[in-house]
């Protein structure tokens, strides 16, 4: 993975931590960092080169008026007055190389300086065994800090660990030895192959950067909630607010043009496209 720095720009070692997606059902996660991008007024420090992820290229996705200011599928930002960086991730992996990309990142985010990795995702509810019956969204995780994933910090925020985190189990156990290094090209490039119900959460990208990034020595965590494919707009909503209480960030500060300070991508205005035509009524 190579980093291309805007004119100027460098890395900030009062940014240690960053925010960063993991690609899945709903895109809760990359919604939720466009919306932390936008509302901490962060800006791109650089684009991230990665063959194993799809190009794609776009508008400014920021706003406030689209410049042309293009987007591209991986990038840098950093917020030097809240001290978080942050990597939005806008096209997908190619199939069964997401172990190898997880590793190349996490490699990135260690020469970049950074210490503490927060990882947003989303898991399919149509997967979920336990309904919870609240009406707010229940915020899972699974963390570094100790061996099981659990994190009394997490706790403390009302965080449920995510109980199919079973770092003995068979698939948990040969994504480990993948990126400790211990398992071959050949185990990696079937990794993805033959899945069973029970491999899906040890499947999903955020599992690959989880363990790929905790195999750097860096500390990780992972905020994941349940959704459904459609409009997640809700959803990534309160995965960012949770995500600035794990990091210590008050929206209402971020003083921005919607309740509770936060700022809309301009990007959002088109991603679910336009309203339907009244006139079909």
């Amino acid at each position: 993975m190579e980093c291309t720095l805007e004119e100027g720009k460098a890395f900030s070692d009062g940014c240690s931590t960053l925010l960063l997606p993991a690609l899945s059902i709903g895109n809760v996660g990359q919604l939720a960092i466009d919306l932390l991008i936008s509302s901490t007024g962060a800006g791109r420090v650089g684009f991230l080169d990665e063959p194993s992820v799809l190009p794609c290229v776009g508008n400014d996705a920021y706003g406030p008026t689209p410049i042309g200011d293009l987007a591209l599928p991986l990038e840098a930002y950093e917020s030097s007055s809240h001290s978080v960086a942050l990597i939005q991730q806008r096209s997908p992996v190619m199939t069964g190389m997401m172990v190898d990309f997880a590793k190349n990142l996490a490699h990135f985010v260690l020469s970049a300086g950074k210490r503490h990795v927060v990882i947003l995702s989303s898991l399919d509810s149509g997967k979920r065994k336990n309904i919870d019956e609240s009406s707010q969204m229940q915020i899972y995780y699974i963390s570094s800090a100790n061996a099981d994933g659990s994190d009394g910090r997490c706790e403390q925020l009302g965080w449920k660990r995510l109980k199919e985190y079973t770092p003995s189990e068979r698939r948990w156990k040969d994504l480990e030895n993948l990126a400790e290094g211990k398992s071959g090209q050949e185990d990696a490039d079937s990794f993805e192959d033959e899945l069973l119900d029970d491999d899906y959460y040890a499947s999903l990208p955020f599992a690959a950067l989880f363990t790929c990034c905790k195999a750097q020595g860096l500390d990780v965590t992972c905020l994941l909630c349940y959704c459904s494919e459609g409009d997640n707009i809700a959803d990534s909503f309160q995965l960012a607010e949770a995500a600035c209480s794990f990091v210590g960030l008050t929206p209402e500060k971020f003083h921005g043009n919607e309740p509770g300070g936060w700022t809309i991508p301009l990007s959002w205005k088109t991603v679910y496209g336009p309203p339907p035509d009244i006139s079909i009524f």
